[in-house]
């Protein structure tokens, strides 16, 4: 993908999320929809306690929240580095995620990830449907 088009695509994915929050006020559309969080959930949280230099609220939203910093310092130089460590980059954040994601899931303590599928819009509709 050119770079061109990846700024277009991030410009697009941010404006729709802008969109969803301010005018729809709706925060996170996977929880929104499935009720249940996602891998990132927290992330802006975190990244707000960081403005504000408490890392370790950063840490405790998302442990994660440097991630995407590494990501837009590389991003200017992404097509000067080599594809297979391209690739191992990506393999190691997504395998991150997924652990942290996993672990958060199964910490019953953990107010922040949450999954409530009940609590989605999708199954409030589902419901609906068939009790009609």
């Amino acid at each position: 993908m050119e770079k061109r088009e990846m700024v277009k695509a991030i410009c697009t994915i941010a404006g729709f999320y802008l969109f969803l929050e301010l005018v729809l006020g709706v925060t996170c559309p996977i929880l929104y929809f499935t009720g249940i969080s996602c891998a990132g959930c927290g992330m802006s949280r975190a990244w707000m306690c960081l403005l504000h230099l408490d890392f370790a609220g950063a840490f405790y939203y998302h442990p994660l929240f440097w991630i995407p910093g590494v990501g837009a310092a590389l991003f200017p130089f992404w097509n000067r580095i080599p594809k297979n460590l391209k690739r191992v980059l990506l393999v190691i954040a997504c395998i991150l995620f997924l652990g942290v994601y996993i672990w958060r899931m199964l910490d019953v303590t953990d107010t922040i990830v949450v999954f409530q599928p009940e609590n989605g819009i999708l199954a409030k509709v589902f419901f609906r449907l068939i009790q009609k």
